[in-house]
């Protein structure tokens, strides 16, 4: 993905950028070592997934029922370890296997004993085929790139459908891709993040969205590459990997050919009261699979604002932006791929607001010149007055295009109302698109004052940046977040949904998908 170029306006002390980034890798250290200990029945599921157990049984996903039925102490060998087992034992094929087990004709308590050197056997052509369908994903993109073409005009328009019925969600997605747009995100049903399976096949009711579906998934691609063939460029799709499915989501996007996936270390925990343990392991094993698809990821810093003040609490955004750049890089993404987030939220009220805003989006530009970050519209200040709110999108639009933003979500004045109409979407367009081509090119023409007040403002930011990560470091992460460093929110190591599904690794725990993508 090429954006445009990035210019160093602010005069950025860059060794204290360094000492931010050491500092950051100082603070994820003890987090990797524990990631690495662990794994969590998520990842589990998605390992069954790689290897092709897609289908549901009395309603219920067949990963779920086949995870399930394991104790933590079996589980703690890996799935890959008793299914490749039960693959030997019975001869049959996985998904054959897969439906004996969640009817109850197989038990992995009754199997005979297998040598591991034929467990190996048997299991690693699943593994070895699960790692060339990721890998297709990312050559499959590359190819449709090269064929039809991509916007090369940044930042990119993305806009979000969310009606709860897949087949209206393509309608919507067409229009809007007609009217302009280059990223489609399908919104997720709403709570889905907190449901610890993946719920199965096509769906036409959600309530806020629409629920992420390997079914939806391949529904919504087909749509948008067959409307892409026909405009000329290269649409990309995204939906959200966040919550207690994380890894399973990774895996589907990646076999559905999805390019973006919202995948944050901290949003699930702060905003969605999912254990901090589970999260920091699914979050890992996820990114490892973005990464070797070429998928990109969306972290979810712009939240933090809507809970904590945009401007007090600026630098705790860049604080999270450095740790999740740390933990990505950790899981083999490249920079191109992290996309991380922030928010035009400053109050209105605020004399000079729009400067400090413009001071805080050049300085995240800046400080991540490869990470494709994607820009939030204001959603906190919105009121439901649709022509103020038109005039505050602009004002979001200007930032965007003056501090050379990759990827723009599009503000929608009808925001604090209903979930967009048509119209809304082609609202919003048109707003963008005729402010990002009368602007195209300002970011080249202006300069900032050496200590006017958005250097001062950005000098400011960066240097609470730097005491707030010598604070996490010796504090630790895990406390720093019960301590509500955060968006002002607090949440405890060992509370949130989903810790009983993280269990340790055993000495002799195999994982081959997890080993290759390593």
């Amino acid at each position: 993905m090429k954006r445009a170029t990035v210019l160093n306006k602010l005069a950025i002390d860059w060794d204290v950028v360094a000492r931010c980034r050491e500092l950051a890798r100082e603070i994820t250290n003890p987090i990797q070592r524990y990631i690495d200990a662990h794994s969590t029945v998520s990842i589990e599921r998605a390992v069954l997934r790689a290897y092709g157990i897609e289908d549901a049984y009395e309603g219920m996903p067949l990963v779920n029922l086949i995870v399930d039925s394991l104790p933590k102490e079996a589980l703690s060998r890996g799935i890959s370890y008793w299914f490749g087992r039960a693959l030997v034992a019975t001869q049959m094929e996985p998904e054959e296997l897969a439906f004996a087990i969640a009817s109850g004709k197989v038990s992995f308590d009754k199997l005979p004993h297998v040598p591991f050197s034929a467990i190996r056997r048997r299991i690693m052509p699943l593994a070895k085929r699960a790692i060339s369908k990721i890998e297709a994903a990312r050559r499959r993109r590359e190819h449709l790139i090269e064929k039809y073409g991509q916007s090369e005009k940044y930042p990119l328009k993305y806009l979000i459908v969310a009606t709860g019925n897949i087949y209206e969600d393509v309608e919507q997605a067409k229009a809007a891709v007609l009217a302009g747009a280059d990223i489609i995100a399908v919104i997720r049903h709403t709570a889905q993040s907190l449901l610890d399976y993946v719920p199965h096949g096509i769906t036409t009711e959600g309530f806020g969205g629409t629920y992420a579906t390997q079914a939806n998934f391949r529904i919504m691609r087909k749509a948008l590459d067959e409307l892409g063939k026909k405009v000329g460029r290269y649409i990309r799709l995204t939906n959200y990997a966040s919550g207690l499915c994380m890894s399973e989501i990774a895996i589907m996007g990646a076999y559905e050919n999805l390019d973006i996936l919202l995948n944050d270390a901290m949003y699930g925990i702060l905003f969605r009261d999912i254990n901090m343990k589970r999260t920091f392991i699914d979050q890992f094993f996820s990114r490892m699979i973005m990464a070797r698809a070429g998928m990109i990821i969306n972290t979810g810093e712009d939240n933090y604002l809507t809970t904590a003040d945009a401007y007090e609490k600026a630098h705790t955004v860049i604080v999270s932006q450095f740790i999740n750049e740390r933990l990505a890089l950790n899981a083999g993404l490249a920079p191109e791929q992290i996309g991380l987030g922030h928010a035009f939220e400053m109050n209105p009220k605020i004399e000079d607001g729009f400067l400090y805003e413009l001071a805080q989006a050049e300085l995240v530009r800046e400080l991540f010149p490869k990470s494709p970050v994607k820009y939030m519209p204001p959603t906190k200040y919105m009121t439901g007055d649709i022509f103020f709110g038109n005039v505050q999108d602009a004002m979001f639009n200007m930032v965007g295009i003056m501090t050379n933003q990759s990827i723009q979500l599009l503000g929608i004045p009808t925001e604090a109302i209903h979930n967009p109409f048509l119209q809304d979407r082609h609202f919003a367009l048109k707003n963008a698109n005729y402010i990002f081509n009368n602007a195209r090119h300002l970011s080249e023409e202006i300069m900032f004052v050496p200590n006017g007040k958005i250097v001062r403002r950005a000098r400011q930011v960066l240097s609470e940046v730097l005491k707030t990560l010598e604070k996490v470091k010796r504090d630790g992460l895990m406390k720093s977040i019960e301590k509500g460093v955060f968006a002002d929110v607090s949440r405890g190591e060992n509370d949130g949904r989903g810790l009983s599904g993280v269990f340790e690794k055993g000495r002799d725990y195999f994982n081959p998908i997890e080993d290759m993508l390593r």
